[in-house]
């Protein structure tokens, strides 16, 4: 059981971070104008994340994973991110990043923001290098709305749950909050979302919680 007087889930690229970190891996190699058309196309919700993310993280393989820490140094956090997660920590608030992305960046944002819990998708590697391949299940987006059911229900009962996001893949887990919030987001995402911010400040959010909660 969380004790704790809320739950908020984040997605992690271009809305924690202002990056999309597959996209900046694939410059690396090169890539970055095949990778980033078909996440562009995946966040606005024309073609299917699971098998994108594959196609994707396919063009990949080769990369070092020691040039990862060229993209996160410093950690590109969006504007407001830690004065949000600061005030909801003073909430007593269960911070989450769910995304579609990779756990060798998630943990790293996680730690940065003192965030509770991240869950991302795993690249397998082999001798320090990307083999073009994902460990594991896909955290697609029925995946991130299924882990905010799964904290809910671990939480005290009617203890306010949001959900923050920025593509299509977010809106199962935003239709699935108490509160859906479309943060610099695709129309998809913006059309179902229960408030909309729409300049790339995070500590704008703060507003709207004192709000209703």
């Amino acid at each position: 059981m969380l004790n704790h007087s809320g739950l908020i889930v984040f997605d992690m690229d271009s809305t924690l971070i202002s990056i999309e970190c597959i996209d900046e891996i694939a410059h690396l190699l090169g890539q970055r104008d095949a990778v980033a058309a078909i996440t562009e196309q995946a966040m606005r919700g024309e073609i299917d994340f699971a098998a994108s993310l594959k196609q994707r993280v396919s063009l990949l393989e080769g990369v070092d994973v020691s040039l990862f820490d060229s993209l996160f140094n410093p950690i590109p956090l969006t504007q407001g991110a830690q004065q949000l997660i600061d005030f909801c920590k003073l909430k007593n608030w269960y911070c989450v990043v769910v995304s579609g992305g990779f756990t060798w960046f998630s943990a790293k944002v996680a730690g940065e923001l003192g965030l509770d819990l991240h869950i991302a998708n795993e690249l397998e590697m082999s001798d320090n290098r990307l083999t073009g391949r994902v460990l594991g299940a896909i955290v697609d987006g029925q995946k991130k709305a299924e882990t905010l059911q799964m904290l809910r229900q671990q939480l005290p009962e009617d203890v306010p749950v949001v959900a923050v996001g920025d593509g299509a893949n977010d809106q199962w887990m935003l239709r699935a909050a108490d509160l859906g919030i479309a943060f610099c987001a695709k129309p998809l995402l913006q059309e179902i979302a229960d408030v909309t911010i729409n300049q790339p400040d995070l500590a704008l959010i703060i507003p709207e919680l004192e709000k209703r909660f």
